[in-house]
């Protein structure tokens, strides 16, 4: 059986080992040859003198061969604090070649590479540290969900990869079947309705770590297939999922990062977090908030902010403390961009130093100096950013803003670990692309109240998110389990009775048998890990990604399939 390179230490002074694993480096000092050996535990160092049986094999070797060796444990002579091996050396006396290895297309000791290149070796880029340690912490995260789970009376339970396509969200991934020409599964964007069958079916307590596929457009935090850890509970309310939730990222980050929570987490209602944030999965870890400085221009005559007040619009500001002297015009123009790309028209600036200059400072008479003054509580050398316009649009331009100055300025501690939930949100969210409105979550959420579904711009929801560092780990709610409810939401979604029953038939029939209240979430188990392990980039915890158009660079997929494998499946391709 293999052994690991760490298990030893000084303790084991004097043993003769047997040792496999990869040639990380390899130093020819003239007489001895030190190599660097590794195996998915870590580095010990072997030694081969001039007299050894191995010395001509030793001086052979290149980087990332496969080896095994024998030898006698040693102290080193010169300690390595930064190894768990680094008080001892192996004095090696035989080695045998288990494989070689051709010159690699990067260094991994120190990668320079692109990572096109390190995709398409993600066998070589995978050795490692940095991304063996985000796998392995995957791992601990799915082993302490499970174990904490089990402790819970909680049921793993698997449910169907090939579904019937319900799409209400993102795009459906589409299998077609061979067996039923013409017809078609999808892969599941979440096992949400399945979870809620299991409720109706008296399971009460489920979880699973499911795969998910949802064809979108890709960024940082996105893949097109990945992975939650979904759960659904029984005769529950908010508080009782919100709980469990806690305790479940309790137990993640004790497993983890050997680290004590501090529980319950904040709370903040969407309203709150659009208002002061812009967002809402705001980054906590640092202040700048968005400031409503509408009444300090009602009487304004400056002709844009007169109209957008006109037109029930805000005037929001941030206020950059004691920056205000650092920031150039091409610096602010710069953030102009930034905003416009969120649809805001422009970015108004101040510079306060016990006067104002900038952009509309001959706007700013006595009056509405002292407002902004006080409203602000402005100090020399503030800067004061300012969007007017459509709430959405200020809101969340400035909310952007808002994340590039605290990346910019060095505000963020990236230490920290700021959990939060986001409350009420709304039940209906207006979709642009498909003119009309949609579910803020997915149609099977529990609105606050019934009788407001008409209502749609303020009709409230039984949803929670979790939010950590600002991004969404998370999310559930409050389930219908009523199908009278059930038919109402998606009526206000515009689905007649028989394109309900079509789509979503089987949940609706079993509701009318008696299906318990239910509740549950979901949280993104790679998007947990990034954070858990320092990265913004949700490739770097997936052992084989995708890129950003949803290509494997290191298998080719997806590609080309033969004539005979669609004639099979009675598809023609344009």
């Amino acid at each position: 059986m293999k052994v690991n390179n760490t298990d030893f230490n000084k303790k084991n002074i004097g043993q003769t080992v047997t040792l496999n694993g990869w040639v990380s480096k390899k130093r020819d000092l003239g007489g001895l040859v030190f190599i660097d050996l590794r195996d998915r535990s870590g580095l010990i160092q072997l030694v081969v003198k001039p007299e050894s049986n191995a010395y001509n094999t030793a001086l052979s070797l290149k980087n990332e061969y496969v080896i095994k060796a024998t030898g006698l444990i040693m102290l080193r002579e010169k300690a390595n604090p930064k190894l768990k091996t680094g008080e001892i050396e192996v004095n090696i006396n035989d080695i045998e070649i288990l494989n070689e290895a051709k010159e690699l297309p990067f260094d991994l000791n120190n990668v320079t590479a692109l990572e096109d290149t390190r995709l398409k070796y993600r066998y070589l880029d995978l050795r490692r540290d940095e991304l063996k340690n985000n796998i392995i912490t995957k791992h601990l995260v799915m082993q302490s969900t499970r174990e904490y789970l089990n402790s819970q009376n909680f049921l793993e339970i698997e449910t169907p990869i090939l579904c019937k396509s319900t799409p209400e969200g993102a795009r459906d991934y589409l299998v077609p079947s061979r067996v039923n020409k013409g017809s078609f599964y999808a892969l599941p964007q979440s096992p949400q309705l399945f979870k809620q069958i299991l409720m109706a079916s008296g399971f009460e307590r489920y979880y699973q770590i499911a795969r998910c596929f949802r064809d979108e457009d890709l960024r940082a935090d996105r893949q097109p297939e990945f992975t939650q850890i979904d759960l659904e509970m029984s005769f529950v309310n908010e508080e009782d999922v919100i709980n469990l939730t806690e305790g479940l990222l309790a137990s993640i980050f004790k497993k983890t990062k050997n680290m004590d929570l501090q529980l319950p987490f904040k709370r903040m209602t969407y309203e709150e977090a659009m208002e002061i944030y812009g967002s809402d999965k705001p980054d906590t870890r640092f202040e700048l908030k968005i400031n409503d400085i509408t009444k300090a221009f009602l009487n304004t005559d400056f002709s844009v902010f007169k109209n957008v007040i006109a037109n029930n619009g805000i005037i929001n500001a941030l206020v950059v403390k004691n920056e205000a002297l650092n920031f150039s015009r091409k610096d602010i123009d710069n953030l102009t961009e930034l905003v416009k790309t969120y649809k805001a028209s422009a970015l108004a600036f101040l510079k306060y130093n016990g006067e104002y200059t900038g952009s509309i400072a001959k706007f700013i008479d006595e009056k509405t100096g002292n407002l902004l003054k006080e409203m602000l509580h402005l100090e020399n050398n503030d800067l004061i950013l300012i969007t007017a316009g459509d709430k959405k649009i200020v809101k969340t331009s400035l909310g952007a803003l808002r994340l590039r100055l605290g990346k910019d300025l060095k505000l963020i501690n990236k230490d920290k670990f700021n959990f939060l939930w986001i409350t009420d949100f709304p039940m209906f969210e207006y979709s642009e692309e498909e003119g009309r409105y949609i579910s803020c979550h997915h149609p099977f959420t529990q609105p606050s109240d019934i009788n407001a579904l008409d209502d749609k711009e303020h009709a409230l929801a039984r949803a929670y998110d979790i939010v950590l560092n600002g991004y969404e780990i998370g999310g559930g709610s409050i389930r219908i389990h009523k199908p009278d409810m059930q038919e109402k939401v998606l009526a206000a979604l515009g689905f007649t009775k028989e394109e309900a029953y079509n789509k979503f038939g089987f949940l609706l029939d079993a509701l009318t048998y008696g299906t318990p209240p239910h509740g549950g979430l979901a949280l993104g188990l790679e998007r947990l890990t990034m954070i858990l392990s320092g990265t913004d980039n949700i490739r770097d915890v997936i052992a084989f990604p995708k890129t950003t158009s949803a290509s494997c660079l290191m298998t080719e997929a997806p590609n080309e399939v033969s004539s005979k494998q669609l004639d099979e499946l009675n598809i023609k391709l344009k």
